[in-house]
């Protein structure tokens, strides 16, 4: 599924303030950012974390708390209250902006109790090398949800609010802590055999486990419930898709079922695009594309590490390549395509930012191409900053500074990108293409890169131009560009730089 000309926008990073404070935000930027060209917000996990109001989201607790109960030290969560999410997404419906919720189905966090186990200790670099003999362990599995229990004048349970299941450790296959030891190691459970569920790729003999208490999804009752909860969520909040978390980690094939189910009962489209960061084996993310029926899009990873390396090496790198086993090269309806994330900007997991210099450069590939569903990061609109742990254990104060010319990339895209496209990838240090525009849009673009130095491009706008000007809308050139006869123009561009050319009929 494609947006044409459409807009995601990532709409947190890692560090946001715990201050409650992010629902109200999407409420009164609503408009802004719908005049701005913004068709879609990615909103972090909205579900009570292990850390409560301080939880970024990916240690889920409670699906069913979207900041209403008392548990875990808070009723919010880190970005507000269950009501003002509610709000969030009616006022983005108001500026026709879809909401894509940040699914997590891989684990759960902050178990209430902990249980008696019978597992297996594993190798932690390869999960299907066994260490030593099965032993009993506790594990924090046992979650009752104490806030959502209402109780009778008697002080008995009368009613669980919004579901009545309760997680305990036939609902999982393996942990990493053992509290009657204190060991951290992965340990795999006895109870449903001794094989981890099917993966996609041998990537750590099975990377079933990643993190906390990891869900079976070969359980049937856990895999209804959790389309019974997808059905409730998505009536309870009018939200209209999804970004799947760690996808790798879980069976395709539940995946499929799900999404099957969710759009059947709900009768909605539902976009979903999900996270399967390998920015070194396309041929995986083609193969879950292949696989998954085209039910998903996934993140362009691959694209996405070029950037950053783009942005390393500068005229070292060779940009007639920049697409060169991407997603969005092979399968660019069900490409999403971003500069940066929550996962890998400065000092997370996944830590592969785009320096600043290369950022509009970066955007303007996403934006003012055909190909792909772009994903604007929320710091290189408002910027960032924040304190936290390098890899040498030292703090490190991180700025990250709005994107130049972002806005205007942005309005580049809704009012100019559109019609046929014709690249010009000649030349390792600058390259560029048009767009010639269509019925509705009649207007034309051009577009030059250089990451060496000042250069320029002659390029084919269409024989309608012939004799006009255009300027470059960057306004990074002050000079116009007249168009020839046969309909091509000599379109310059500043070292290290991008230049956006316009040309109104």
């Amino acid at each position: 599924m494609n947006k044409s000309n459409g807009v995601l926008m990532q709409y947190f990073h890692w560090y946001i303030p715990a201050d409650g404070s992010l629902w109200k935000k999407v409420s009164s930027e609503a408009k802004k950012l719908s005049e701005m060209g913004i068709t879609s917000l990615w909103l972090p996990p909205v579900f009570k974390g292990l850390a409560g109001a301080n939880s970024v989201g990916y240690d889920i607790y409670d699906l069913y708390d979207l900041g209403e109960f008392d548990q875990k030290g808070s009723v919010r969560t880190k970005y507000g209250t269950k009501d003002e999410y509610l709000e969030a997404v009616k006022s983005a419906h108001d500026y026709g902006i879809n909401i894509y919720a940040d699914i997590v189905f891989n684990h759960k966090a902050g178990a209430d109790y902990k249980e008696r186990v019978w597992a297996q200790k594993v190798d932690w670099n390869n999960r299907e090398a066994e260490l030593g003999q099965p032993r009993i362990i506790e594990a924090w599995t046992k979650f009752t949800f104490p806030g959502r229990i209402d109780y009778d004048e008697r002080g008995n349970v009368s009613e669980y609010k919004y579901s009545k299941f309760l997680w305990d450790y036939l609902h999982f296959d393996g942990v990493d802590w053992d509290e009657k030891s204190g060991e951290n190691a992965i340990f795999k459970f006895e109870a449903h055999g001794d094989t981890w569920e099917k993966m996609l790729d041998s990537e750590k003999g099975n990377y079933d486990y990643l993190m906390f208490a990891d869900i079976d999804f070969g359980i049937d009752e856990v895999r209804q419930e959790l389309k019974d909860w997808a059905k409730w969520f998505i009536e309870f909040t009018n939200i209209d898709g999804f970004r799947l978390d760690a996808i790798k980690h879980i069976t395709l094939e539940y995946f499929i079922e799900w999404l099957d189910f969710v759009r059947a009962e709900t009768g909605k489209e539902l976009f979903t695009v999900g996270e399967y960061w390998n920015p070194n084996r396309l041929d995986l993310l083609e193969k879950y594309v292949v696989e998954s029926g085209f039910r998903m899009s996934l993140f362009d990873a691959p694209l996405q590490n070029k950037f950053h390396r783009a942005s390393k090496h500068g005229s070292g790198f060779d940009l007639r390549k920049m697409f060169d086993d991407t997603l969005v090269a092979k399968y660019p309806i069900h490409s999403v395509t971003l500069v940066d994330n929550h996962d890998t900007q400065p000092l997370q997991a996944l830590e592969a930012p785009v320096e600043d210099w290369f950022k509009p450069l970066a955007y303007a590939f996403i934006l003012l191409r055909q190909q792909g569903y772009p994903c604007v990061f929320y710091p290189d609109i408002y910027g960032a900053e924040y304190t936290d742990k390098g890899k040498d254990g030292n703090d490190y104060i991180i700025i990250l500074n709005p994107v130049k010319d972002l806005p205007k990339l942005l309005e580049a895209r809704k009012n100019y990108a559109y019609g046929k496209q014709i690249d010009y990838f000649d030349f390792p240090t600058c390259v560029g293409w048009t767009r010639l525009g269509n019925e509705e849009n009649p207007n034309a673009m051009a577009v030059v890169i250089s990451t060496g130095d000042e250069g320029y491009k002659d390029m084919y706008v269409g024989e309608n131009f012939a004799g006009k000007q255009f300027v470059d809308f960057l306004n990074n050139r002050i000079e116009k560009v007249l168009i020839n006869g046969e309909g091509i123009g000599r379109f310059s561009v500043n070292s290290r730089n991008v230049s956006v050319w316009i040309g109104i009929i």
